[in-house]
């Protein structure tokens, strides 16, 4: 398609060790992909500049820092006039314990994914923030028993 990215199969490999190995140093970043530094630099650069690589952080482990319930919320508004779609993206925005809001097509509006302590945490949650939001019909949660794939990657391979 028109104005789609172009990457070749060096911008692929590249991508995909940032996204494994991102504290990896310039150096090690061009061998790993057959680049001499300077040129494996350019590269970066370049894909940092398009907004390719949106940044870097470090992952870390909910239940060491102790996050030990992951609930994923489906929520249904009352309205979905353009004001209404506001306050409610605006509250979610405010909300600490909310890591991801999707807008989603079927019966309900939005996904949240939702990190807590504990279920008493995600009550306070749910009773004191969630359902007082101004135009919350509707919401239905489910909690983490155990999670078998999360996100690591986007899959590149896709785009080859």
């Amino acid at each position: 398609m028109a104005g789609e990215p172009q990457f070749d199969r060096t911008d692929l490999r590249l991508l995909a060790e940032i996204q494994q190995h991102g504290r990896a140093t310039n150096a090690e970043l061009a061998a790993r992909v057959n680049l001499s530094p300077s040129a494996c630099l350019r590269r970066v650069q370049r894909l940092e500049n398009e907004g390719v690589i949106a940044g870097y952080g470090a992952r870390l482990e909910p239940r060491r820092i102790g996050l030990g319930l992951q609930a994923f919320v489906r929520v249904q508004l009352e309205k979905h006039d353009q004001h209404a779609i506001g306050v409610f993206a605006d509250s979610v925005l405010e909300w600490d314990e909310v890591v991801a809001c999707h807008a989603l097509t079927g019966d309900m509006d939005y996904l949240l994914q939702i990190y807590v302590r504990d279920l008493e945490h995600f009550s306070r949650f749910l009773l004191d923030k969630l359902l007082n939001a101004a135009g919350v019909a509707d919401v239905n949660s489910s909690f983490v028993l155990r999670t078998v794939k999360e996100f690591r990657a986007l899959p590149l391979s896709q785009l080859e």
